[in-house]
């Protein structure tokens, strides 16, 4: 599972160089146009490194007097060469490559070893394959409004929909102020289209815009990943998983239920708990369903060691089409 995300990775990597590579041209084309004494000086630094590499190769008599001239004057052009450039005020490497990464290039490896800033691209690619990008930017909370919820309350439940959301929304924004002191998980259940899988969108462009490393899977594609983890022994697929700041995982019950599964699931979620790295559940299921449908160590975890929000009322996509066509 993890090859075909190791793809992707590859892919952002080569998008980060190609858009640099374009940038770096055009900042050239700059300089050649308001500045082509930087451009000669350049081209006089390639052409004496090159001299110096063929004499070296032909053993040129005085080879080290011959390399030592030849540095220095490479020196004092790349003296000059940051001279014209600050003085016109451009910054010292404006004619470099920028990488977003220097310590592995924007390769993804430095030598054999995979650099720190592969997991981040991992994440990236995990994140396009969920088309969560796109999500985001509708799902977030500059979109939120209580106003799509009910001020009415029903007969069977305690209170109107909206009171019931802006306890919801106080608990989630608690949450994402607080996430690095506090030892809580999320639990969203209840009927669909009641706003469940919008409001961890939410929590979770937050989280990632203040730098947490959060990784969504609906449940149906999380298994799928447990399933490579566990028999393609992709052993950093799982790390990721496990150790990822906030998993949401969206839609529980969508997922085949089999013992497979309930297992891989239980070991997931007992795992997270006891290294305390933190989740948000949704689910379409009531909590009878819940402990009808899963083992009693699985919703044992679930109602013991998340906090249980509610949501009830109107079909929200349903009310916001009709919304639309008025």
């Amino acid at each position: 599972m993890i090859n075909g995300y190791q793809a992707e990775v590859l892919k952002i990597y080569d998008e980060l160089r190609n858009s640099e590579e374009k940038a770096l041209e055009n900042r050239r084309a700059e300089i050649e146009k308001k500045l082509p004494k930087v451009i000669d000086i350049e081209k006089n630094i390639v052409k004496l490194s090159l001299d110096m590499s063929i004499n070296i190769l032909r053993k040129k008599e005085n080879i080290e007097e011959y390399i030592s001239v030849i540095k220095e004057k490479i020196t004092d052009l790349r003296v000059k060469k940051s001279e014209l450039l600050v003085s016109s005020g451009y910054p010292l490497d404006y004619l470099e490559m920028h990488y977003n990464c220097p310590k592995c290039k924007d390769t993804g490896f430095v030598g054999t070893i995979k650099c720190e800033c592969y997991k981040k691209n991992l994440i990236k690619a995990l994140y396009r394959s969920s088309e969560i990008n796109y999500i985001l930017e509708r799902d977030n909370f500059d979109n939120f409004s209580f106003q799509y919820f009910s001020p009415y309350k029903s007969s069977n439940e305690p209170e109107s929909p909206r009171k019931n959301m802006e306890k919801i929304a106080d608990i989630s924004w608690n949450f994402i102020e607080n996430f690095n002191s506090i030892d809580e998980n999320l639990l969203f259940y209840g009927d669909s289209g009641t706003g469940k899988s919008f409001l961890a969108n939410c929590i979770a462009k937050e989280l990632l815009d203040r730098g947490h490393m959060v990784i969504y899977r609906t449940a149906v594609d999380l298994i799928k990943d447990l399933k490579g983890a566990r028999f393609d022994s992709q052993e950093e697929l799982e790390d990721l998983l496990i150790n990822c700041d906030l998993l949401i995982i969206d839609d529980l019950g969508t997922e085949a239920l089999t013992e497979f599964s309930k297992t891989e699931l239980f070991n997931l979620l007992n795992r997270k708990l006891l290294k305390r790295r933190k989740m948000i559940i949704s689910t379409n299921f009531t909590i009878e369903a819940l402990l009808k449908n899963y083992s009693e160590r699985i919703s044992s975890r679930l109602l013991g060691n998340f906090t249980l929000c509610k949501f009830y009322g109107e079909d929200i996509r349903v009310r916001i089409n009709m919304n639309k066509k008025k």
